[in-house]
């Protein structure tokens, strides 16, 4: 008997011995290794929690930006994905480690918002590395090629708005404004007026398409009612804008640019600066508050200097209530966010990566997707 006992256990141990000997399971779904892609044509669903989602800001500091990023996340977060957010604080190389990195940690979709506008190469980068890896890229809010990036691979699409539109709305409005309060905009009563521009970076089509039309529509609109150009507070100036040399389109970089104008720039010197146009809504603000640390744009009863932006921001929005900002572009972060999840449902239904999009605004020939602008001002529901 206890030979039979023992010949039983010692039966046991070995099947145990070769079972540990065996074949380790597959890593998990949600961490594949590097490179592993489902194979083309496999349109099988992946569950929403094992999608490794990435995505990658070109700044956190970007108010816009991050106004995308919350509703994006919280998008997400509904689908039961957790986003792995990534800060190129402004830096390409940063930023294309970073994507690196990720695809190599197993990422199943990349989310790009670029750093760098003025070449294509790094978005040629991150797609090469995508299609490398068998995996889609969605670029989003800054500018990509057509031909270079956007149909240069099938899982590669762009989610932003039409550039122009936001330039030449904002030169609207700011025309109407003028043409309907020009004697109380004209400081120094010289029947022009004054304007500075806030650029936010150069070869950025979203901020060379402000700078232009801002400027140009405003003209159009002032000169139908027979009223002179804007004239630029410099006239000797080579360039008619001031640029954010950090390209962060920053608060700061408008204050500080301010802060020295209104040295010479001010209503003593019957020169005051009449009208601040900025590319975004933190310029906007930064303008605004070297105004007011001097006794403008602080409300009721004292001179409203006009002050124009992009993006409805919080802020800005909060500024035009009171009446101390006068109006601004709204380029919609929820509704970049929500086209943004329609691809990534696609991504993890095993749908194609354009699938569903038929409500939207789609560019002719290329997977481009355009959020629409919309007027914000005094009398704008939130």
């Amino acid at each position: 008997m206890k030979k039979t006992l023992a010949l039983a256990l010692a039966a046991v141990m070995m099947l145990g011995l070769f079972a540990g000997c065996g074949p380790k399971d597959p890593p998990a779904a949600s961490n594949p290794p590097a490179g592993n892609s489902q194979p083309a044509g496999n349109n099988d669903p992946t569950p929403a929690g094992d999608l490794r989602v990435d995505v990658f800001y070109y700044d956190f500091s970007d108010v816009y930006i991050s106004t995308v990023r919350a509703s994006l996340d919280e998008q997400l977060g509904s689908l039961g994905i957790k986003p792995n957010n990534w800060d190129a604080a402004g830096s390409q190389p940063t930023q294309t480690d970073q994507v690196n990195t990720a695809i190599t940690a197993g990422s199943k979709l990349l989310i790009v918002n670029i750093v760098e506008t003025s070449t294509s190469d790094p978005a040629k980068d991150i797609v090469e590395a995508a299609r490398t890896a068998g995996i889609p890229v969605v670029f989003f809010n800054r500018e990509v090629a057509d031909n270079d990036v956007i149909n240069s691979y099938d899982k590669c699409a762009f989610v932003g708005t039409n550039a122009p539109d936001a330039g030449h709305m904002q030169g609207e409005m700011i025309g109407k404004y003028l043409v309907d309060n020009y004697d109380a905009v004209d400081l120094n009563g010289d029947g022009k007026i004054s304007y500075v521009m806030f650029k936010g970076q150069e070869a950025n089509a979203e901020a060379e398409a402000r700078t232009q039309f801002g400027v140009e529509d405003a003209n159009k609109v002032l000169t139908a009612a027979g009223k002179p150009e804007l004239e630029y507070y410099d006239s000797s100036a080579a360039t008619k804008y001031l640029v954010d040399t950090n390209g962060k389109w920053s608060a700061q970089a408008a204050n500080d640019y301010m802060v020295t104008l209104l040295g010479s720039y001010n209503k003593d010197n019957n020169n005051m600066i009449e009208l601040i146009i900025c590319n975004n809504d933190g310029m906007a603000t930064g303008a605004i508050s070297a105004l007011q640390n001097v006794g403008y744009n602080n409300g009721e009863g004292t001179t409203i200097i006009p002050v124009f932006g992009v993006d409805a921001t919080d802020d800005a929005k909060a500024l035009i209530k009171q009446g101390n900002m006068t109006g601004s572009i709204k380029q919609d972060a929820v509704g970049m966010a929500s086209t943004i999840l329609t691809l990534v449902k696609n991504v993890q239904s095993g749908a194609a990566l354009m699938d569903n999009t038929g409500s939207y605004t789609v560019d002719e020939g290329v997977a481009k997707i355009r959020v629409p602008y919309g007027v914000y001002d005094a009398s704008s529901e939130d």
